[in-house]
């Protein structure tokens, strides 16, 4: 398993990157308020009245979101094109920047889980209750 970090700067696409990677199967991402240095370092020079002023217009209090998410190994390649589709290029300026961590232990995460056909549970009722045991099951509960 892998942390993928992802410090979008082009935070007009977050929505759109969030639904490629729900869509892609890819959930359970936690999303950050984050600065860059440099705009934290422009806003702490700049004036008081300048920086109010500034934020009046703008709009927004972050520079970019970072967002984490816990991946398994063969997911980072699918990652990396959503990312890739909705946010663009990251080797272009002032649009973000990926990485992964690697993982050696992780606990609470949901696991994968496989499609389970419909029958399969009806055909494991069919022979409890044949033996008995659905009805030993529920008594038990």
């Amino acid at each position: 398993m892998k942390l993928m970090v992802l410090i979008l700067n082009k935070t007009d696409a977050l929505e759109y990157l969030l639904e490629g990677l729900s869509a892609a199967g890819i959930g359970g991402a936690t999303i950050i308020p984050s600065s860059g240095m440099a705009m934290t370092l422009s806003k702490m020079n700049s004036s008081f009245l300048s920086s109010s002023i500034r934020s009046m217009f703008s709009g927004e209090e972050d520079d970019n979101k970072t967002i984490i998410s816990v991946i398994e190994n063969d997911q980072l390649d699918l990652a990396r094109r959503v990312v890739y589709n909705t946010v663009g290029d990251l080797s272009q300026p002032n649009t973000g920047i990926m990485f992964t961590i690697p993982l050696d232990f992780v606990e609470g995460r949901r696991k994968r889980r496989t499609p389970v056909p419909e029958r399969a549970g009806k055909e494991e009722n069919k022979d409890k209750k044949s033996t008995g045991e659905a009805k030993k099951g529920k008594k038990d509960r």
